[in-house]
Parts: C-alpha cells; structure tokens; sequence
C-alpha cells in the first residue's frame, strides 16, 4: 500500500506515532522517526529494523525552526523525496481552569502542539510542491472540535490544528498535495496515561472519562490504520478532513 514511499513521522518515539511509523514501514514506507526523546526515537527504528524495514531517527524540538529544517533536509538527503508527513508530535497540558493556567504552560502547549505542526508543514510543503504530490496528516484530538473542561489551552491548540490543516489544504490542492487531520479520543498511549487522575485531583472529571461510549480506550495501532490509509492511494479523494476516530465520544 505505500511500497517504497518516504515518511516523516514526529512523535515516533511513543503511542500513535511508533504504532504509525510501524504500521506504514509495515506496507512497505521509509520512516524519518522524529522525536524529541533520543532513546524512545532510536528504539522505534529498532523495532521497525527487526520486522525488516527501513527508517532512520533524527533527533529534535518540534517548535524549533532549525531542529525542524533539520529533520526535513535529512529525508531529502537520506532519500530524496518527502512522500508522507505525520505531523503528530504533542503536549497535554497540566489540568487547570482557564484564569488559573500559567503562561508558561499555555505557552509550553501552544509552542508544541501549534508551532509545531505550522513548521512542519512550512518546510515539508517546500519540498512536497516541489515533487507536485503528497500525504500530510495532522494530529489533532476531539479536543479540536469540541473544548474539555480544564483544557482550555490544549483544546486551543488542537482547534487551531484543524485551522491550520484546512487551511493548508486549500492553498495547495491543485499542487497535488492533501492535507488531512484525524482527532483521537482517549487512547491508551503514556501521553494520556494520568488524565482520569489529573481530572480528579482538580475537582472535575468528564462523564466519559473512565466510561467511553464503546466502553473502552483505542489502541495505538487503531489510529495508525486510519493514518497509513490516508498516506496512501486508497484517500486520494480525501483532503481536508478532519476525520475523527474517537469510538464515538463526540457523539
């Protein structure tokens, strides 16, 4: 399904990022592993090398414009082209009402999950209108499409992701390059690991928390199928959407 095709993936270190960069080296993809952890990135090459794939690690801060150049010239020198883009790196923020959240922590989310995401893309567009083709799928989270109580800045910065997914898919449509975003809910990943406990230490917890609709968390290799479908041929008609794959939790 992506026989021979070129992925950058941030994020590939944990939870859906390494299920993803597994399950696409899987069908056949090269995986650029970007994350910010060195140990957690090189040991998702490792498992990818064991299954008999390709993939390479570059180690770097998201929200850093020459970490993220960096990265992006080391897919093109290691293989020329950049097929796919899993712009997946991101940050969940310490629970907290709006008028109690500290700046440095919105600013901490909003550099990550925001920042993050338009660099990516900002420099892998370049290349990709160059080639006249490509996949980008963004992370966003059904916190993108509807706010979460104590989240207000995570919730801004995933809003935003969906912003900046469907803007980018209009501006670069007739070059043929699709730019999709997908919006998990709760899956079982060591990011969202404590959520059900930050939620209670702050006097709140969601009713969903704890009891989803299909009674139970997604698994990471649940987002990864969606991801490599919409990296692949098989969504060529799909651009601009911000597909949610939330077990219904936004129902």
């Amino acid at each position: 399904m992506l026989d021979n095709k070129i992925a950058i993936v941030t994020g590939a270190g944990s939870g859906i990022g390494r299920a993803s960069s597994l399950k696409m080296a899987g069908y056949g993809a090269k995986i650029v592993a970007v994350d910010f952890n060195e140990a957690s990135g090189q040991e998702t090459v490792r498992l990818i090398q064991e299954q008999g794939g390709e993939a390479i690690f570059v180690q770097a801060d998201v929200s850093n414009s020459d970490d993220v150049q960096r990265y992006v010239n080391a897919a093109v020198d290691s293989y020329g082209r950049i097929d796919i883009f899993f712009n997946n790196a991101g940050v969940v923020q310490k629970f907290s009402k709006l008028a109690d959240t500290d700046e440095n922590e919105f600013d901490r989310v909003i550099n990550v999950n925001v920042r993050g995401v338009f660099l990516g893309m900002k420099y892998v567009l370049k290349v990709m209108e160059k080639q006249g083709s490509g996949a980008i799928i963004n992370t966003a989270s059904t916190a993108g499409v509807k706010s979460e109580h104590s989240a207000s800045a995570y919730s801004a910065s995933k809003h935003a992701v969906v912003g900046l997914t469907k803007g980018a898919a209009i501006e670069y449509v007739k070059q043929g390059i699709r730019v999709n975003g997908i919006c998990p809910g709760g899956v079982e990943t060591a990011l969202t690991k404590g959520v059900e406990q930050a939620f209670m230490s702050g006097g709140y917890v969601p009713e969903e928390v704890g009891n989803m609709r299909m009674g139970r968390y997604a698994k990471p290799d649940e987002l990864a199928e969606m991801v490599s479908f919409l990296a692949s041929d098989r969504a060529s008609y799909m651009t601009g959407s911000i597909v949610l794959v939330d077990g219904g939790l936004t129902l």
